[in-house]
Protein backbone atom coordinates (compact mmCIF):
# COMPACT_ATOMS: atom_id res chain seq x y z
CA UNK A 1 0.00 0.00 0.00
CA UNK A 2 1.29 3.33 -0.43
CA UNK A 3 2.72 5.61 2.39
CA UNK A 4 0.38 8.58 3.33
CA UNK A 5 3.37 10.61 1.80
CA UNK A 6 3.06 9.11 -1.06
CA UNK A 7 -0.52 9.08 -1.54
CA UNK A 8 -0.85 12.46 -1.32
CA UNK A 9 1.72 13.08 -4.02
CA UNK A 10 -0.23 11.12 -5.90
CA UNK A 11 -3.23 12.96 -5.09
CA UNK A 12 -1.61 16.72 -5.71
CA UNK A 13 0.42 16.12 -8.61
CA UNK A 14 -0.59 12.86 -10.55
CA UNK A 15 -3.98 14.31 -10.88
CA UNK A 16 -3.96 15.34 -14.59
CA UNK A 17 -7.10 17.59 -15.24
CA UNK A 18 -8.99 16.66 -18.73
CA UNK A 19 -11.86 19.00 -18.94
CA UNK A 20 -13.98 17.64 -16.37
CA UNK A 21 -12.30 14.47 -15.76
CA UNK A 22 -9.41 13.98 -14.06
CA UNK A 23 -6.99 11.10 -14.64
CA UNK A 24 -6.99 9.64 -10.76
CA UNK A 25 -4.38 6.79 -10.82
CA UNK A 26 -4.74 3.38 -8.71
CA UNK A 27 -4.50 3.46 -4.48
CA UNK A 28 -2.38 0.12 -4.60
CA UNK A 29 -2.52 -1.98 -1.70
CA UNK A 30 -1.11 -5.89 -1.42
CA UNK A 31 -3.15 -8.86 0.15
CA UNK A 32 -2.50 -11.71 0.74
CA UNK A 33 -3.80 -13.06 -2.87
CA UNK A 34 -2.48 -10.33 -5.19
CA UNK A 35 -3.43 -6.62 -5.57
CA UNK A 36 -6.23 -4.47 -5.24
CA UNK A 37 -7.43 -0.44 -6.04
CA UNK A 38 -8.43 0.93 -3.05
CA UNK A 39 -11.27 4.02 -2.96
CA UNK A 40 -12.86 5.33 -0.04
CA UNK A 41 -15.08 8.75 0.79
CA UNK A 42 -12.21 10.98 -1.20
CA UNK A 43 -9.73 8.92 -3.68
CA UNK A 44 -11.02 6.49 -6.26
CA UNK A 45 -8.75 5.72 -9.90
CA UNK A 46 -10.39 6.61 -13.07
CA UNK A 47 -9.65 5.19 -16.82
CA UNK A 48 -7.86 8.12 -18.31
CA UNK A 49 -9.86 9.70 -20.94
CA UNK A 50 -10.09 8.65 -24.77
CA UNK A 51 -8.23 11.30 -26.70
CA UNK A 52 -9.17 13.15 -30.05
CA UNK A 53 -6.62 10.87 -32.49
CA UNK A 54 -5.18 12.05 -35.49
CA UNK A 55 -5.82 9.55 -38.53
CA UNK A 56 -3.03 6.79 -38.14
CA UNK A 57 -2.70 7.39 -34.18
CA UNK A 58 -3.58 5.00 -31.36
CA UNK A 59 -3.99 5.18 -27.93
CA UNK A 60 -3.40 2.01 -25.62
CA UNK A 61 -4.64 1.54 -21.99
CA UNK A 62 -2.83 -1.37 -20.24
CA UNK A 63 -3.63 -3.22 -16.84
CA UNK A 64 -0.89 -5.85 -15.87
CA UNK A 65 -0.41 -7.83 -12.42
CA UNK A 66 1.67 -5.66 -11.06
CA UNK A 67 0.22 -2.46 -11.72
CA UNK A 68 -3.36 -2.33 -11.65
CA UNK A 69 -5.83 0.52 -13.08
CA UNK A 70 -5.54 1.66 -16.57
CA UNK A 71 -2.02 2.78 -17.94
CA UNK A 72 -2.75 4.94 -20.93
CA UNK A 73 -0.43 6.35 -24.10
CA UNK A 74 -0.86 7.35 -27.07
CA UNK A 75 1.55 6.85 -30.43
CA UNK A 76 1.22 6.43 -34.52
CA UNK A 77 0.97 3.69 -37.10
CA UNK A 78 3.93 3.98 -40.42
CA UNK A 79 3.67 2.45 -43.30
CA UNK A 80 6.18 -0.29 -43.10
CA UNK A 81 7.21 -2.72 -39.96
CA UNK A 82 9.93 -2.09 -38.54
CA UNK A 83 10.83 -6.09 -38.44
CA UNK A 84 11.72 -5.82 -34.43
CA UNK A 85 8.83 -8.09 -33.90
CA UNK A 86 8.63 -11.73 -32.18
CA UNK A 87 5.02 -12.02 -33.81
CA UNK A 88 2.59 -10.96 -35.47
CA UNK A 89 -1.11 -9.40 -35.86
CA UNK A 90 -2.65 -9.24 -39.49
CA UNK A 91 -6.17 -7.94 -40.65
CA UNK A 92 -6.73 -8.31 -43.81
CA UNK A 93 -9.61 -6.81 -44.52
CA UNK A 94 -12.26 -4.47 -42.48
CA UNK A 95 -15.11 -5.97 -43.91
CA UNK A 96 -14.46 -9.43 -43.24
CA UNK A 97 -16.47 -9.34 -39.98
CA UNK A 98 -18.70 -11.30 -37.25
CA UNK A 99 -21.53 -11.08 -34.74
CA UNK A 100 -22.20 -7.49 -33.25
CA UNK A 101 -21.88 -6.74 -29.61
CA UNK A 102 -24.90 -5.90 -27.47
CA UNK A 103 -22.71 -4.83 -24.41
CA UNK A 104 -21.27 -5.86 -20.94
CA UNK A 105 -22.15 -5.17 -17.07
CA UNK A 106 -23.36 -7.03 -13.95
CA UNK A 107 -26.55 -7.44 -12.06
CA UNK A 108 -28.28 -5.23 -9.52
CA UNK A 109 -28.62 -8.38 -7.03
CA UNK A 110 -30.28 -7.56 -3.43
CA UNK A 111 -26.69 -8.28 -2.30
CA UNK A 112 -25.25 -5.81 -4.88
CA UNK A 113 -27.59 -2.99 -3.54
CA UNK A 114 -27.02 -4.05 0.28
CA UNK A 115 -23.32 -3.87 0.22
CA UNK A 116 -23.20 -0.15 -1.98
CA UNK A 117 -25.41 1.06 0.57
CA UNK A 118 -23.58 0.08 3.49
CA UNK A 119 -21.05 2.75 2.19
CA UNK A 120 -20.66 6.36 3.01
CA UNK A 121 -22.43 8.32 0.25
CA UNK A 122 -19.77 9.76 -1.67
CA UNK A 123 -17.91 6.44 -1.50
CA UNK A 124 -21.67 5.08 -2.83
CA UNK A 125 -21.10 7.62 -5.86
CA UNK A 126 -17.65 6.45 -6.85
CA UNK A 127 -18.41 3.04 -7.08
CA UNK A 128 -21.60 3.65 -9.22
CA UNK A 129 -19.47 5.58 -11.38
CA UNK A 130 -16.06 3.51 -11.39
CA UNK A 131 -19.16 1.31 -13.27
CA UNK A 132 -21.29 3.65 -15.17
CA UNK A 133 -19.85 6.63 -15.23
CA UNK A 134 -17.14 8.47 -18.67
CA UNK A 135 -14.36 7.62 -16.32
CA UNK A 136 -15.32 4.65 -15.84
CA UNK A 137 -15.50 1.20 -17.32
CA UNK A 138 -19.13 2.05 -18.62
CA UNK A 139 -21.19 -1.13 -18.21
CA UNK A 140 -24.05 -0.95 -21.01
CA UNK A 141 -25.75 -4.04 -19.95
CA UNK A 142 -27.44 -5.01 -16.65
CA UNK A 143 -29.42 -8.37 -15.03
CA UNK A 144 -32.15 -7.27 -13.11
CA UNK A 145 -33.55 -10.23 -10.40
CA UNK A 146 -37.52 -10.74 -10.45
CA UNK A 147 -37.52 -11.43 -7.16
CA UNK A 148 -35.52 -12.81 -4.83
CA UNK A 149 -32.23 -14.86 -5.33
CA UNK A 150 -29.65 -16.45 -3.62
CA UNK A 151 -28.41 -13.30 -3.12
CA UNK A 152 -30.78 -11.81 -0.95
CA UNK A 153 -31.00 -12.07 2.69
CA UNK A 154 -34.61 -14.26 2.20
CA UNK A 155 -36.82 -16.07 0.13
CA UNK A 156 -39.50 -14.03 -1.78
CA UNK A 157 -41.13 -13.40 -4.86
CA UNK A 158 -43.94 -10.60 -5.35
CA UNK A 159 -47.16 -12.46 -4.64
CA UNK A 160 -46.13 -15.14 -1.77
CA UNK A 161 -49.57 -15.89 -1.09
CA UNK A 162 -52.17 -17.27 -3.73
CA UNK A 163 -53.93 -15.10 -5.93
CA UNK A 164 -54.71 -16.19 -9.48
CA UNK A 165 -56.10 -12.41 -10.17
CA UNK A 166 -52.55 -11.09 -9.38
CA UNK A 167 -54.24 -8.74 -7.65
CA UNK A 168 -51.67 -8.28 -4.70
CA UNK A 169 -48.80 -8.25 -7.01
CA UNK A 170 -46.68 -5.94 -4.86
CA UNK A 171 -42.45 -5.15 -5.85
CA UNK A 172 -40.62 -5.67 -2.10
CA UNK A 173 -39.00 -3.73 0.25
CA UNK A 174 -35.45 -4.59 -1.43
CA UNK A 175 -36.86 -3.48 -4.68
CA UNK A 176 -37.04 0.05 -3.63
CA UNK A 177 -33.97 -0.19 -1.02
CA UNK A 178 -31.34 -2.01 -3.03
CA UNK A 179 -31.89 -1.94 -6.69
CA UNK A 180 -34.11 0.79 -8.00
CA UNK A 181 -32.33 3.79 -6.54
CA UNK A 182 -28.51 2.02 -7.91
CA UNK A 183 -30.39 1.39 -10.83
CA UNK A 184 -31.85 5.25 -11.34
CA UNK A 185 -28.28 6.41 -10.67
CA UNK A 186 -26.82 4.56 -13.07
CA UNK A 187 -29.35 5.50 -15.66
CA UNK A 188 -28.06 8.97 -15.04
CA UNK A 189 -24.50 8.40 -15.37
CA UNK A 190 -25.06 6.80 -18.17
CA UNK A 191 -26.92 10.20 -19.55
CA UNK A 192 -27.70 9.29 -23.00
CA UNK A 193 -25.48 6.79 -23.67
CA UNK A 194 -27.00 2.59 -23.44
CA UNK A 195 -27.87 0.87 -20.64
CA UNK A 196 -29.95 -2.08 -21.19
CA UNK A 197 -31.83 -3.93 -18.56
CA UNK A 198 -32.88 -7.65 -19.11
CA UNK A 199 -34.60 -9.86 -15.88
CA UNK A 200 -34.31 -12.67 -14.59
CA UNK A 201 -36.41 -14.50 -11.97
CA UNK A 202 -35.58 -17.10 -9.78
CA UNK A 203 -38.64 -19.01 -8.40
CA UNK A 204 -42.18 -18.79 -8.68
CA UNK A 205 -44.32 -18.49 -5.65
CA UNK A 206 -43.96 -21.93 -3.35
CA UNK A 207 -47.93 -22.60 -3.83
CA UNK A 208 -47.43 -22.33 -7.96
CA UNK A 209 -44.46 -24.91 -7.67
CA UNK A 210 -44.39 -28.50 -7.28
CA UNK A 211 -42.12 -28.60 -3.66
CA UNK A 212 -44.85 -25.40 -2.30
CA UNK A 213 -41.83 -23.62 -1.53
CA UNK A 214 -40.13 -20.54 -2.81
CA UNK A 215 -36.35 -21.61 -1.33
CA UNK A 216 -34.83 -24.37 -3.30
CA UNK A 217 -35.68 -26.72 -6.29
CA UNK A 218 -39.73 -27.29 -7.59
CA UNK A 219 -40.88 -27.22 -11.23
CA UNK A 220 -43.71 -24.30 -11.96
CA UNK A 221 -47.08 -26.78 -12.06
CA UNK A 222 -48.62 -26.81 -15.97
CA UNK A 223 -51.88 -25.13 -14.20
CA UNK A 224 -49.69 -21.99 -13.70
CA UNK A 225 -47.61 -21.55 -16.81
CA UNK A 226 -50.13 -18.83 -18.15
CA UNK A 227 -50.60 -17.08 -14.29
CA UNK A 228 -46.82 -17.23 -14.43
CA UNK A 229 -46.34 -15.30 -17.97
CA UNK A 230 -49.33 -12.74 -16.33
CA UNK A 231 -46.60 -12.59 -13.47
CA UNK A 232 -43.44 -11.28 -15.65
CA UNK A 233 -46.14 -8.45 -17.32
CA UNK A 234 -46.91 -7.02 -13.54
CA UNK A 235 -42.78 -6.82 -12.64
CA UNK A 236 -42.48 -5.11 -16.31
CA UNK A 237 -45.68 -2.97 -15.35
CA UNK A 238 -44.14 -2.13 -11.63
CA UNK A 239 -41.05 -1.21 -12.76
CA UNK A 240 -42.20 1.40 -15.75
CA UNK A 241 -44.08 2.70 -13.28
CA UNK A 242 -40.76 3.53 -11.56
CA UNK A 243 -39.14 5.02 -14.44
CA UNK A 244 -37.19 2.00 -15.66
CA UNK A 245 -37.72 -0.48 -18.86
CA UNK A 246 -36.30 -3.19 -20.02
CA UNK A 247 -34.97 -4.59 -23.23
CA UNK A 248 -34.94 -8.13 -22.54
CA UNK A 249 -36.05 -11.33 -20.06
CA UNK A 250 -34.61 -14.54 -19.15
CA UNK A 251 -37.12 -17.60 -18.98
CA UNK A 252 -36.49 -21.60 -18.95
CA UNK A 253 -38.23 -22.77 -22.52
CA UNK A 254 -40.78 -25.33 -21.98
CA UNK A 255 -43.42 -22.81 -21.50
CA UNK A 256 -42.10 -20.11 -24.30
CA UNK A 257 -43.82 -21.77 -27.59
CA UNK A 258 -47.54 -21.68 -25.63
CA UNK A 259 -47.56 -19.22 -22.98
CA UNK A 260 -44.94 -16.89 -22.51
CA UNK A 261 -43.83 -16.13 -25.44
CA UNK A 262 -47.74 -15.25 -27.16
CA UNK A 263 -48.33 -12.74 -23.67
CA UNK A 264 -45.37 -11.16 -24.41
CA UNK A 265 -46.41 -10.17 -28.08
CA UNK A 266 -49.32 -9.58 -27.43
CA UNK A 267 -48.79 -7.19 -24.53
CA UNK A 268 -47.35 -3.41 -24.42
CA UNK A 269 -44.27 -5.14 -24.18
CA UNK A 270 -44.06 -6.90 -27.27
CA UNK A 271 -40.75 -5.39 -27.92
CA UNK A 272 -38.46 -7.29 -25.38
CA UNK A 273 -36.31 -9.55 -26.16
CA UNK A 274 -36.98 -13.10 -25.05
CA UNK A 275 -33.99 -15.21 -24.23
CA UNK A 276 -34.32 -18.59 -23.84
CA UNK A 277 -32.06 -21.20 -21.65
CA UNK A 278 -30.31 -18.84 -19.19
CA UNK A 279 -28.16 -21.94 -18.04
CA UNK A 280 -24.31 -23.48 -18.30
CA UNK A 281 -23.23 -24.47 -21.83
CA UNK A 282 -23.25 -28.30 -21.24
CA UNK A 283 -26.93 -29.09 -22.48
CA UNK A 284 -26.66 -26.76 -25.30
CA UNK A 285 -26.56 -29.32 -27.59
CA UNK A 286 -29.93 -30.59 -26.17
CA UNK A 287 -31.45 -27.16 -26.62
CA UNK A 288 -30.82 -27.53 -30.32
CA UNK A 289 -31.64 -30.68 -31.05
CA UNK A 290 -35.59 -29.83 -29.06
CA UNK A 291 -35.47 -26.34 -28.91
CA UNK A 292 -34.06 -24.74 -31.46
CA UNK A 293 -35.24 -26.79 -34.07
CA UNK A 294 -38.94 -26.65 -32.97
CA UNK A 295 -40.40 -23.60 -35.53
CA UNK A 296 -43.46 -23.00 -32.52
CA UNK A 297 -40.96 -21.89 -30.12
CA UNK A 298 -38.35 -20.21 -31.87
CA UNK A 299 -40.79 -17.80 -33.68
CA UNK A 300 -41.18 -16.23 -30.28
CA UNK A 301 -37.30 -16.60 -29.07
CA UNK A 302 -34.26 -14.05 -29.73
CA UNK A 303 -31.50 -15.28 -28.11
CA UNK A 304 -29.76 -17.43 -26.34
CA UNK A 305 -28.55 -17.07 -22.56
CA UNK A 306 -25.69 -18.69 -21.16
CA UNK A 307 -23.50 -19.18 -17.76
CA UNK A 308 -20.30 -19.84 -17.56
CA UNK A 309 -20.22 -22.64 -14.34
CA UNK A 310 -19.89 -25.58 -16.46
CA UNK A 311 -17.03 -23.62 -18.96
CA UNK A 312 -14.25 -25.52 -17.23
CA UNK A 313 -15.90 -29.24 -17.41
CA UNK A 314 -17.34 -28.71 -21.46
CA UNK A 315 -16.29 -28.10 -24.63
CA UNK A 316 -16.27 -24.28 -26.18
CA UNK A 317 -17.93 -25.93 -29.71
CA UNK A 318 -20.33 -26.60 -27.80
CA UNK A 319 -21.02 -22.80 -28.28
CA UNK A 320 -22.03 -23.22 -31.87
CA UNK A 321 -25.05 -25.34 -30.81
CA UNK A 322 -26.77 -21.70 -29.52
CA UNK A 323 -26.81 -20.42 -33.09
CA UNK A 324 -29.80 -19.97 -35.24
CA UNK A 325 -30.02 -18.90 -38.80
CA UNK A 326 -32.77 -16.37 -37.52
CA UNK A 327 -32.36 -12.90 -38.37
CA UNK A 328 -30.88 -10.44 -35.96
CA UNK A 329 -30.41 -14.01 -33.18
CA UNK A 330 -27.88 -13.31 -30.71
CA UNK A 331 -26.14 -15.82 -27.86
CA UNK A 332 -25.40 -13.71 -24.34
CA UNK A 333 -23.33 -14.37 -21.74
CA UNK A 334 -25.84 -13.65 -18.73
CA UNK A 335 -24.02 -15.22 -15.33
CA UNK A 336 -20.65 -15.70 -14.09
CA UNK A 337 -18.63 -15.11 -10.78
CA UNK A 338 -15.64 -16.77 -9.18
CA UNK A 339 -15.41 -18.69 -6.22
CA UNK A 340 -18.16 -20.91 -6.76
CA UNK A 341 -16.13 -23.81 -6.53
CA UNK A 342 -14.83 -23.45 -2.36
CA UNK A 343 -12.32 -25.84 -0.97
CA UNK A 344 -12.20 -24.37 2.76
CA UNK A 345 -7.88 -24.43 2.81
CA UNK A 346 -7.28 -24.37 -1.21
CA UNK A 347 -10.22 -22.14 -2.15
CA UNK A 348 -11.81 -19.16 -1.11
CA UNK A 349 -15.17 -17.26 -1.93
CA UNK A 350 -13.20 -14.49 -2.05
CA UNK A 351 -9.63 -14.18 -2.75
CA UNK A 352 -9.06 -10.91 -2.69
CA UNK A 353 -6.81 -9.49 -4.90
CA UNK A 354 -6.06 -12.60 -7.14
CA UNK A 355 -4.65 -11.89 -10.54
CA UNK A 356 -5.69 -15.47 -11.91
CA UNK A 357 -9.12 -14.97 -11.25
CA UNK A 358 -9.47 -11.73 -13.91
CA UNK A 359 -7.71 -14.38 -16.37
CA UNK A 360 -10.66 -16.45 -15.70
CA UNK A 361 -12.68 -13.77 -16.89
CA UNK A 362 -10.16 -12.96 -19.72
CA UNK A 363 -10.28 -16.01 -20.93
CA UNK A 364 -13.67 -16.78 -20.97
CA UNK A 365 -14.58 -13.62 -22.29
CA UNK A 366 -12.41 -14.16 -24.93
CA UNK A 367 -13.72 -18.29 -25.71
CA UNK A 368 -16.95 -16.79 -25.80
CA UNK A 369 -16.56 -13.89 -28.17
CA UNK A 370 -14.32 -15.92 -30.47
CA UNK A 371 -17.54 -18.31 -30.70
CA UNK A 372 -19.64 -15.39 -31.45
CA UNK A 373 -21.21 -14.39 -28.77
CA UNK A 374 -22.68 -11.05 -28.33
CA UNK A 375 -21.76 -9.97 -24.51
CA UNK A 376 -20.98 -11.03 -21.04
CA UNK A 377 -22.58 -10.57 -17.51
CA UNK A 378 -21.12 -10.85 -14.59
CA UNK A 379 -22.77 -11.54 -11.38
CA UNK A 380 -23.20 -9.50 -8.42
CA UNK A 381 -21.47 -6.03 -8.69
CA UNK A 382 -20.41 -5.74 -5.18
CA UNK A 383 -20.10 -7.92 -2.31
CA UNK A 384 -19.35 -8.25 1.56
CA UNK A 385 -15.73 -9.09 1.94
CA UNK A 386 -16.49 -12.85 2.98
CA UNK A 387 -18.49 -12.63 -0.44
CA UNK A 388 -22.17 -11.96 0.48
CA UNK A 389 -24.86 -11.75 1.76
CA UNK A 390 -26.17 -14.97 0.86
CA UNK A 391 -29.16 -16.40 2.69
CA UNK A 392 -28.19 -19.95 1.56
CA UNK A 393 -24.62 -19.69 2.59
CA UNK A 394 -23.35 -19.40 -1.65
CA UNK A 395 -20.58 -17.09 -1.07
CA UNK A 396 -18.56 -16.12 -3.76
CA UNK A 397 -16.42 -14.00 -5.20
CA UNK A 398 -17.19 -10.57 -7.42
CA UNK A 399 -14.94 -7.30 -9.06
CA UNK A 400 -15.58 -5.04 -5.92
CA UNK A 401 -15.39 -5.99 -2.62
CA UNK A 402 -16.77 -3.65 -0.22
CA UNK A 403 -15.27 -3.16 3.72
CA UNK A 404 -18.05 -1.98 5.42
CA UNK A 405 -16.20 -1.85 8.68
CA UNK A 406 -13.59 1.24 6.89
CA UNK A 407 -15.97 2.15 4.51
CA UNK A 408 -13.99 1.28 1.63
CA UNK A 409 -14.34 -0.76 -1.19
CA UNK A 410 -11.78 -2.83 -3.04
CA UNK A 411 -11.57 -3.02 -7.07
CA UNK A 412 -10.24 -6.27 -7.90
CA UNK A 413 -8.44 -7.49 -10.92
CA UNK A 414 -11.81 -9.08 -12.40
CA UNK A 415 -13.04 -5.22 -12.49
CA UNK A 416 -10.04 -4.11 -14.35
CA UNK A 417 -10.16 -7.65 -16.67
CA UNK A 418 -14.21 -6.73 -17.80
CA UNK A 419 -13.57 -3.51 -17.86
CA UNK A 420 -11.37 -3.73 -20.84
CA UNK A 421 -13.97 -5.29 -22.66
CA UNK A 422 -16.82 -3.11 -21.50
CA UNK A 423 -14.72 0.22 -21.80
CA UNK A 424 -13.84 0.07 -25.38
CA UNK A 425 -16.24 -2.29 -27.10
CA UNK A 426 -18.86 -0.12 -27.19
CA UNK A 427 -22.62 -1.95 -28.06
CA UNK A 428 -22.59 -1.87 -31.78
CA UNK A 429 -19.33 -2.65 -32.11
CA UNK A 430 -18.55 -5.50 -34.80
CA UNK A 431 -15.87 -8.86 -34.47
CA UNK A 432 -12.99 -8.64 -37.52
CA UNK A 433 -11.27 -11.48 -38.70
CA UNK A 434 -7.70 -11.66 -37.23
CA UNK A 435 -4.37 -13.90 -37.92
CA UNK A 436 -2.28 -14.32 -35.26
CA UNK A 437 0.70 -15.71 -35.76
CA UNK A 438 1.60 -17.13 -32.17
CA UNK A 439 -0.61 -18.49 -29.53
CA UNK A 440 1.19 -17.15 -26.79
CA UNK A 441 -1.29 -13.82 -27.34
CA UNK A 442 -5.06 -13.88 -27.00
CA UNK A 443 -5.93 -10.86 -29.94
CA UNK A 444 -9.65 -9.78 -30.75
CA UNK A 445 -10.57 -6.79 -32.98
CA UNK A 446 -13.75 -5.11 -33.62
CA UNK A 447 -15.00 -2.34 -35.66
CA UNK A 448 -16.62 0.17 -33.27
CA UNK A 449 -19.88 2.49 -34.24
CA UNK A 450 -17.09 5.69 -33.98
CA UNK A 451 -15.11 3.60 -36.96
CA UNK A 452 -12.48 3.75 -34.71
CA UNK A 453 -10.69 -0.04 -34.27
CA UNK A 454 -10.31 -1.45 -30.59
CA UNK A 455 -8.17 -4.41 -30.09
CA UNK A 456 -8.07 -6.54 -27.24
CA UNK A 457 -4.06 -8.03 -26.17
CA UNK A 458 -4.26 -10.75 -23.76
CA UNK A 459 -0.40 -11.58 -22.35
CA UNK A 460 -0.46 -14.21 -20.13
CA UNK A 461 2.90 -15.52 -19.99
CA UNK A 462 5.97 -14.30 -17.99
CA UNK A 463 7.39 -12.67 -21.32
CA UNK A 464 7.40 -9.15 -22.48
CA UNK A 465 6.53 -9.49 -26.29
CA UNK A 466 7.23 -7.41 -29.21
CA UNK A 467 4.04 -7.47 -31.80
CA UNK A 468 3.56 -6.36 -35.06
CA UNK A 469 0.09 -4.91 -36.09
CA UNK A 470 -0.77 -4.93 -39.90
CA UNK A 471 -3.98 -3.39 -40.90
CA UNK A 472 -4.96 -4.12 -44.46
CA UNK A 473 -0.82 -3.41 -45.69
CA UNK A 474 -0.92 0.10 -44.93
CA UNK A 475 -1.24 0.81 -41.03
CA UNK A 476 1.76 -0.82 -39.31
CA UNK A 477 3.55 -1.13 -35.92
CA UNK A 478 5.45 -2.23 -33.13
CA UNK A 479 4.20 -2.94 -29.65
CA UNK A 480 5.85 -4.13 -26.48
CA UNK A 481 2.86 -6.05 -24.84
CA UNK A 482 4.35 -6.61 -20.90
CA UNK A 483 3.62 -10.03 -19.14
CA UNK A 484 0.79 -10.85 -17.50
CA UNK A 485 -1.06 -8.02 -18.98
CA UNK A 486 -4.41 -7.34 -20.57
CA UNK A 487 -4.55 -4.16 -23.39
CA UNK A 488 -6.78 -2.45 -25.09
CA UNK A 489 -5.97 -0.36 -28.04
CA UNK A 490 -7.96 1.78 -29.80
CA UNK A 491 -7.21 2.73 -33.51
CA UNK A 492 -7.99 5.96 -36.02
CA UNK A 493 -7.12 4.19 -39.14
Amino acid sequence: MYSKLTFLILLLFSTISLGSLDVVPCNLRVTKYGQVCVCNSTYCDTVPPVKNLSSGQYQIYTTSKNSLGFASSTAAFTSLLNGTASLDITVDNLSDTYQKIIGFGGAFTDSTGINIAALPATAQQFLLESYFGENGVEYSLARVPIGGTDFSTRAYTYCDEEDLALDKFALAQEDYSYKLPFIKKALELRKKKQLLFFASAWSSPGWTKSSNKVKGSGELKTDYYDWWAKYYIKFFEAYKTNGVNFWGQSAFFLFQADHLGPTIRNSTFSDLKIIAYDDSRDLLPILKSLVLSDNDTIKYIDGVGIHWYSDFVTPKFFLNSAMTNKSEWFVLGTEACNGFIKLPVLIKAVELGSWARGVNYINNIFDDLEHNVSGWTDWNMALSTSGGPTFIYNYVDSPIIVNTTSGEFYKQPMFYALGHFSKFLLPGSVRIATKVSSSKIRVMIFKRPDNKIAMIISNDSDDILKVGISIQGTSNTTVSIISRSINSLLINV
